[in-house]
């Protein structure tokens, strides 16, 4: 979309999520593009109607469908994370920077939100995923998605909390 641009590191992982998405058959388009970017450089996770407000400062005529079939696509691909916490997205930066190192096994993404200040980290412990793994395995069950969403304190906010 033009108009459209993005810090040097958004745009480097855009162009991993473009190659990943060709990978997979499918397409990255200027729109899914650009709602993926404005979730990438988002300080905090960010609701579909603050994308759709970043949207219309190029597309004036966005609609929130527009929005939602775009993050719809973003997380069928595994670009994103809906942290359903917050009802907000997030890039999958392990994704986006190349990290996932199990490939075959599900994602095991694991969020820790933070309370005080809203910010929020994703994790990567394959020790959680594979813990998860065999417990539900002992009931039959095939896990095909975790996510793992744990609230508390950050240091920065424990530090105040405790000064």
């Amino acid at each position: 979309m033009a108009g459209t641009s993005f810090a040097e590191r958004t745009e480097t992982r855009l162009d991993n999520a473009e190659r990943l998405c060709a990978a997979h058959g499918s397409r990255l388009t200027d729109l899914r593009r650009q709602v993926l970017g404005l979730v990438l450089e988002a300080a905090r996770p960010v609701g579909a109607y603050d994308l759709l407000d970043g949207l219309r400062a190029d597309k004036k005529g966005a609609a929130p469908p527009t929005v939602y079939r775009a993050l719809d696509f973003l997380l069928e691909e595994g670009l994103i994370h809906k942290i359903e916490r917050l009802s907000a997205f997030v890039g999958c930066t392990h994704a986006l920077d190349g990290s996932h190192t199990e490939a075959g096994h599900p994602h095991a993404a694991q969020f820790l939100i933070c309370t005080g200040c809203g910010q929020v980290t994703e994790l990567d412990d394959h020790g959680i995923l594979h813990a998860l793994i065999d417990a539900t395995r002992h009931i039959g069950f095939t896990v095909r998605h975790s996510t793992v969403e744990a609230e508390g304190l950050c240091a920065a906010c424990r530090d105040v909390a405790t000064a």
